[in-house]
């Protein structure tokens, strides 16, 4: 299954990271049916993830975003494709100051792997988590 993200937002506005979620739900209950999660906390945790990589492409990349999932031997398989050609880096994260530098230090510890592959039309961020 290929959820998309970024659906049609308002004319002009960026897409909600939120967008990604509800494609993301629909593989995941799918995907139980068949072969339930090792833990609840395995479905949080890709739905968190999904969200932080929308997130991040919206707030970070100028056109759309595509989500791409499928169920890997001992997990599931996450593509978030952006425009952007800058490779996602870590920020320092401030508590005080309120915003932002937590989603990829999270991303690399909830995921068993993360990879970027940049092209000249953008990139794919490639998760794995466990299921």
């Amino acid at each position: 299954m290929a959820p998309r993200g970024g659906g049609a937002p308002p004319r002009g506005a960026p897409p909600p990271p939120g967008g990604a979620r509800p494609p993301a739900e629909q593989f995941l209950s799918a995907l139980a049916r068949d072969a339930p999660p090792g833990t609840p906390e395995y479905w949080d945790d890709i739905l968190l993830v999904v969200t932080e990589l929308a997130a991040n492409a919206i707030q970070y990349a100028p056109g759309p975003f595509d989500l791409r999932m499928r169920r890997t031997f001992d997990g599931v398989h996450v593509t978030m494709r952006d425009t952007s050609t800058t490779e996602p880096a870590p920020r320092p994260f401030h508590p005080s100051a309120g915003g932002g530098g937590i989603g990829w230090h999270l991303v690399h510890t909830l995921c068993t792997q993360v990879s970027v592959v940049v092209d000249d039309r953008g990139k794919d961020i490639h998760v794995f988590l466990p299921w």
